[in-house]
């Protein structure tokens, strides 16, 4: 019997191996999924070209943006529910390219921005940002590739302890909301430390979480006490902002 036991021991390690990586990737790809309005916002116009291959791309129809946006999805996320918001942002005049994750978690691939810069070469000043995790990871991006990056807006996120940017010469804009219950205001604050001191801190008075997106509510999050429309407006508002300074580089 003991030998049989020794025999089999590693396949039941890799039975439980295998169940345990099944059980993650169920997790992972069963996350908030993007609501009908973002669905609908994927359809180009007249005002907004749409493009989905590789990535989300968005476009002004009526003129060629200089600066332009990469956006890292928030954690287990559907990368359609900002749709909305970049679909807004190309119409003020800036590319704006939503990365899809693999599993739904930019901490998996954070490096994805350099070949959106590549494919997308007429762009000439950069920002990346993201929501939550995806937030984290742009900042990880600009504090490994300080060469290729202009600006940062991050949006109810903050970077990592070990991504500190208080020294870089970079753009930041943290836009946050006020009823956020995973991005607390009280750690927006504590970030500070980690960024520049130019970096402009945007509160959203009644914001919350889920509502830098069109997914729906999230476990662990406070009820906003604004539309989800008036939300984002504020949202696009400020990120279209930082885009404009980094567009007047060239002038």
């Amino acid at each position: 019997m003991k030998i049989k036991l020794r025999h089999r021991w590693p396949w039941l390690l890799l039975v439980l191996l295998v169940l345990l990586g099944g059980g993650f990737v169920l997790w992972a790809l069963t996350g908030p999924s993007a609501r009908p309005v973002a669905l609908a916002a994927l359809v180009g116009d007249a005002r907004v070209a749409v493009e989905q291959d590789r990535w989300l791309a968005f476009a002004p129809t009526d003129s060629q943006p200089i600066a332009g946006l990469i956006l890292y999805p928030g954690g287990r996320v559907d990368a359609r529910a900002y749709a909305p918001l970049a679909r807004e942002i190309a119409a003020e005049g800036f590319r704006v390219v939503i990365v899809p994750m693999p599993l739904r978690l930019a901490v998996l691939a954070p490096e994805r921005a350099t070949a959106v810069m590549a494919t997308y070469s007429e762009i000439t000043h950069w920002a990346v940002g993201g929501h939550s995790l995806g937030g984290a990871m742009a900042a990880r991006y600009a504090d490994r590739h300080p060469d290729h990056v202009a600006g940062l807006v991050l949006w109810a996120s903050y970077p990592a302890a070990s991504d500190d940017l208080s020294e870089r010469p970079l753009a930041v804009t943290s836009i946050y909301g006020t009823r956020d219950g995973l991005a607390t205001v009280d750690k927006i604050q504590a970030s500070r430390v980690l960024l520049p001191l130019n970096t402009i801190f945007v509160p959203i008075e009644g914001g919350n979480h889920a509502g830098f997106g069109d997914y729906g509510p999230q476990s662990g999050d406070l009820p906003a006490t604004i539309s989800v429309q008036e939300q984002q407006h504020q949202i696009v508002v400020a990120t279209v902002t930082l885009l404009q300074a980094l567009a007047s580089l060239s002038h």
